[in-house]
């Protein structure tokens, strides 16, 4: 009697690529404002020339404590963030201009009047956590739910990402000299461990030098709250 018997095979666990990264660096100041969007990407271009060119290239904006890890940040877009020992900066680089990135520490930026020293760095590879979020996601202004989900879904789909599932919620105004920049943050879960990795390396809309489409990791769906009162699933 004949038989075929195959085993199921183990995967060899994902490691992500390091084409991408984060780099931290420690800050020392006193105070930013809160909308420092474009004053911060004006900082960080000017100490770094080349950075405009690089296409995954992004700036992390900076979020203290007080802001609720970001999902919440004090409504007066006029007042002021305090700074703490911990705060840190995070851009998001090609890992070839590692080196290149590493010669801000020692420098002081100028943001909108108020200086703050780049101190010592760190090297942070991208996540491959099923859930990633992004605090702003540029929308058009007044623009539907909807719509909105529609369109970051298509954007989804030409990067080759399965979004099974996508959470839309606050929306948010970024301020620049070319007017305002209206965005929506955004979830999404349930991803691969290849389709997180390419999501954080290309991220998602315009603005990225000014903090938009940007996606961190985030452990799970149910802690984020009232971030998630608006769903939408395009799938089981």
């Amino acid at each position: 009697m004949g038989i075929y018997w195959e085993e199921d095979q183990k995967k060899e666990p994902f490691e992500a690529p390091e084409n991408v990264i984060d780099i931290s660096y420690l800050l020392s100041g006193k105070t930013l404002p809160i909308d420092h969007a474009q004053a911060l990407s004006e900082a960080i271009l000017e100490a770094l020339p080349w950075f405009g060119d690089e296409q995954d290239a992004g700036v992390h904006l900076i979020h203290v404590a007080a802001s609720s890890n970001g999902w919440e940040r004090p409504e007066d877009s006029s007042g002021v963030l305090h700074l703490s020992r911990r705060t840190r900066m995070s851009l998001r680089i090609p890992r070839h201009r590692l080196e290149d990135a590493e010669q801000l520490t020692g420098q002081t930026l100028d943001i909108d009047g108020n200086s703050v020293v780049v101190g010592k760095s760190s090297v942070k590879p991208l996540s491959i956590l099923p859930t990633l979020f992004s605090r702003y996601v540029v929308c058009g202004e007044g623009q539907e739910e909807t719509e909105f989900m529609d369109d970051i879904y298509k954007e989804f789909m030409r990067l080759g990402i399965n979004a099974r599932k996508i959470l839309c919620g606050k929306s948010h105004q970024l301020n620049a000299d070319a007017g305002a920049i209206f965005t929506r943050s955004v979830m999404v879960a349930d991803l691969d461990p290849e389709q997180s990795v390419l999501l954080q390396e290309k991220g998602l809309g315009a603005y990225r030098k000014m903090g938009c489409g940007l996606f961190l990791p985030h452990k799970g769906i149910k802690p984020v709250g009232d971030v998630a009162e608006k769903q939408h699933f395009t799938g089981s």
